[in-house]
């Protein structure tokens, strides 16, 4: 069976990619097409994050083995980890950067004998220079963090006898 995804980056701006990668395919093969959809090498640590509908982080699947009895990509198949329960993922890719994705499952389809696959099939919006910012303040700690923020507490003059720039 081919699995048809969607893979939008997590942006201010439309910018996704639909890519099918047959079912028996691991989650690292499925890491490396989505890497390459986007012009990326693939080099960089990446997760994929079980999540539920509303895009909750859950457990993580990571791309290389950690030792803690957590399955990683290459032991887990696509057709494995998604079901009729589970149509989400959350891609996160170069750690240093968090470039975010979001992975929903659009249908399940027979496998064309003259295509290969994973096969980028639709391709929107063009991916920036660096990875989009994102806000990890909820807006419950934000007033907070925006009263430490204020000019009296960035004067830094309690610095000024130490060597420091």
């Amino acid at each position: 069976m081919i699995y048809r995804f969607r893979i939008i980056l997590d942006a201010k701006e439309d910018i996704l990619r639909d890519i099918e990668i047959e079912g028996s395919a691991t989650l690292e093969d499925f890491h490396y097409a989505i890497a390459q959809s986007f012009g990326f090498g693939g080099r960089e640590m990446a997760s994929f994050y079980k999540t539920n509908q509303a895009w909750e982080q859950g457990e993580e699947i990571p791309l290389l083995d950690m030792d803690e009895g957590i399955e990683p990509m290459g032991q887990a198949s696509v057709d494995s980890i998604f079901n009729a329960e589970n149509h989400h993922l959350i891609y996160v890719y170069d750690f240093l950067a968090l470039w975010t994705f979001f992975v929903e499952l659009m249908e399940i389809g027979e496998q064309e004998p003259s295509t290969l696959y994973p096969n980028l099939i639709f391709a929107q919006g063009e991916v920036p220079e660096e990875a989009p910012q994102k806000d990890f303040l909820s807006e419950k700690n934000n007033s907070d963090a925006n009263d430490y923020l204020s000019e009296d507490n960035l004067g830094g003059d309690e610095y000024e006898d130490t060597d420091f720039y």
